[in-house]
């Protein structure tokens, strides 16, 4: 089992940044990508960013494409989110998580796709 502790959310005005960090633990040798998800009450989680350990490819959702950019530090088993240009509408809770399948491309932004999360960290954005 894999252990993930995100951290780095906080209140922002709109056109702020923030970089969020994923730290791994436990069974890390086992993960194959790890996503960032966010969710709002009401609404479904949604995917945002994916990057896959052993190419570090990279998918991201429509919405946050040219704004937040994932990458991973392996020394650190951590993986970051950096999200730039921040809008009222990036607003959530903000997930990370780590799964072993073996598909690529778009899978990464699915909740499928994922067994092991993380408590989330929260992001507002104020206009």
């Amino acid at each position: 089992q894999v252990q993930l502790v995100e951290s780095g959310g906080d209140s922002v005005q709109a056109g702020g940044s923030l970089r969020l960090s994923c730290a791994a633990s436990g069974y890390t040798n086992s993960i194959r990508y790890i996503g960032w998800f966010r969710q709002v009450p009401g609404k479904e989680r949604e995917g945002v960013a994916g990057i896959y350990i052993g190419d570090r490819t990279t998918v991201y959702a429509d919405s946050v494409k040219g704004r937040f950019t994932i990458s991973r530090d392996n020394a650190k088993s951590t993986v970051y989110l950096q999200m730039n240009s921040l809008k009222p509408e990036d607003t959530a809770m903000y997930y990370c998580a780590a799964g072993a399948s073996p598909y690529g491309g778009t899978w990464a932004l699915r909740k499928s796709g994922y067994r092991d999360w993380g408590q989330g960290t929260q992001v507002t954005v104020s206009s």
